[in-house]
């Protein structure tokens, strides 16, 4: 099996983590510049076997589209167009940045660190991945992506 990519996708930043080969955990990988990650996707699926991305969809509570949702679909949209071998999926991240700073908390991480907004950007990705991963090993790949 390949592995699973999944993007926080940000104004500024994209946090990004990935899977381990059987698909049961998700690690932090890196953040880039947004504006980047096309090329930062090239370097991956040079060194790596990608099989799927996996991008964080922005809603609200109401499930209504946020001024991040815009910026996710396009960059769904450039990446099925470039990458049409790739299975490309978008999953509701709601609260992944909240779950994601409480994590840190939690977890020790002293507040400087935590004030990192990189730290949470990769967190929120490594959220998204390892909800996608739950979803997929109970009911399999998504159909529609």
């Amino acid at each position: 099996m390949g592995l699973i990519l999944a993007l926080d996708i940000g104004g500024k930043r994209t946090g990004m983590a990935i899977s381990d080969e059987n698909h049961i955990f998700a690690f932090p990988l890196q953040t880039v510049e947004s504006h980047n990650i096309i090329k930062e996707i090239d370097l991956l699926l040079k060194e790596r076997n990608l099989e799927s991305i996996v991008l964080g969809l922005p809603k609200n509570l109401k499930n209504e589209n946020t001024d991040g949702t815009k910026k996710a679909d396009d960059v769904f949209k450039k990446l099925k167009k470039k990458y049409p071998l790739l299975k490309i999926f978008q999953i509701d991240e709601r609260f992944t940045s909240s779950m994601a700073r409480k994590a840190m908390v939690e977890g020790g991480m002293k507040k400087k660190d935590r004030e990192i907004k990189e730290n949470t950007d990769k967190l929120s990705a490594t959220l998204i991945l390892q909800s996608f991963l739950e979803q997929k090993s109970r009911f399999g790949f998504p159909q529609n992506h």
